[in-house]
């Protein structure tokens, strides 16, 4: 146990996604931005003017270095968060990550042991678990609403969705993956929350890459890039053992001749009842369907929600555990099981066998 810690001093590193963080930030009393890094000068400088952030970057490095920081939101492609993290850490920082962990799994371990060694926290942004439907569903399952749960399936689907064709995202050491380790790890998370972190045991796993290299799938329509190449799959399904006899299919796309939307969502199947959230182009509100008998008759209940809090929950949660003191809940190993699982998704696909975990 630490002294807890009132007043907050945060540096973001990246302001892609790093804005929501910010703006999350924003919102929680007795946090202060004191310092950001973006590598493209005209972005970082408008920002830091709109947002009266004082200290300004174009490099991570002497962000790092300020001895008047206590959190590091490192929000940059993959393949920088494991050395922005450690660095971070080792200078006696705490680390909030965006998803992924890291681009590869021994980055991801190096991490979680940097975290270990250093006793500061190392946390993953897992922002869509903090969705109305989701806390409503988990609440649901905690009580014993579904019974126990023996089959999911969860999905992030795209039509025309490739974020940036010829970009980092689709450069394989930059990115790690495609839409598997950029999608499929919210879908991830989001079904072992809610069933309650079951331990997987093996995973068979296939990646597809038939539209991106072809320059089809692009956001928007947007075309590859003649000689940019495209280096990961736009494709991915799992089907993950679990313990307790349980099974977890995943399946997750940038590109693939679908309806044309963007969906994702998770399925339950449980012995007293059934559950369903279902998102298409981001909607917020009747996306929840509870499956039960009343009477011996099949009923089906949508309720009713709010939009929940996303980033902003993360955050808060995040910064509460800091300023209790004791944050050794705080250790990254949430993200480490993610990311072994999506590794093995990979090996899987690459050897042609199940991986036995």
């Amino acid at each position: 146990m630490s002294e807890p810690l009132d007043t907050l001093r945060v540096g973001i590193v990246g302001l892609g996604i790093g804005r929501h963080h910010l703006r999350a930030y924003q919102q929680i009393p007795g946090v202060e931005i004191v310092a950001v890094a973006d590598t493209q000068p005209a972005r970082l400088e408008e920002f830091g003017a709109a947002n009266n952030i004082p200290n300004l970057y174009e490099d991570y490095k002497p962000l790092i270095a300020r001895d008047d920081l206590d959190i590091v939101n490192v929000c940059t492609p993959n393949f920088l968060h494991a050395p922005i993290a450690i660095a971070a850490m080792e200078s006696g920082k705490h680390v909030l990550c965006e998803k992924p962990l890291a681009s590869t799994l021994p980055d991801a371990e190096a991490m979680v042991a940097t975290a270990a060694r250093t006793g500061r926290a190392l946390d993953v942004t897992f922002n869509h678990r903090q969705r109305a439907d989701v806390q409503a569903l988990k609440a649901y399952i905690d009580e014993g609403g579904l019974g126990r749960i023996y089959h999911a399936k969860a999905w992030w689907l795209r039509r025309n969705g490739i974020p940036g064709l010829g970009s980092w995202f689709t450069k394989k050491e930059m990115a790690g993956g495609g839409p598997l380790i950029d999608l499929g790890v919210h879908m991830l998370d989001m079904a072992l929350y809610l069933l309650g972190e079951p331990r997987a045991l093996a995973v068979s796993g296939a990646v597809y890459a038939e539209l991106g290299p072809r320059g089809r799938g692009g956001s928007g329509m947007q075309k590859q890039l003649v000689g940019s190449g495209y280096e990961v799959e736009d494709l991915a399904s799992a089907f993950i053992r679990l313990e307790g006899n349980a099974a977890l299919l995943l399946e997750t796309s940038w590109a693939t001749y679908r309806a044309n939307n963007d969906e994702f969502g998770v399925t339950l199947y449980g012995t007293e009842g059934g559950a369903e959230i279902r998102v298409v182009n981001y909607v917020q509100g009747d996306t929840l369907m509870f499956y039960t008998d009343v009477a011996g008759l099949p009923v089906d209940i949508q309720p009713h929600l709010g939009k929940g809090e996303g980033h902003l929950a993360s955050i808060r949660r995040f910064v509460d555990i800091l300023r209790s003191g004791d944050w050794s809940s705080l250790d990254g190993r949430e993200g480490l099981t993610r990311a072994r699982i999506i590794d093995a998704c990979y090996r899987s696909a690459a050897e042609g066998r199940e991986i036995v975990l």
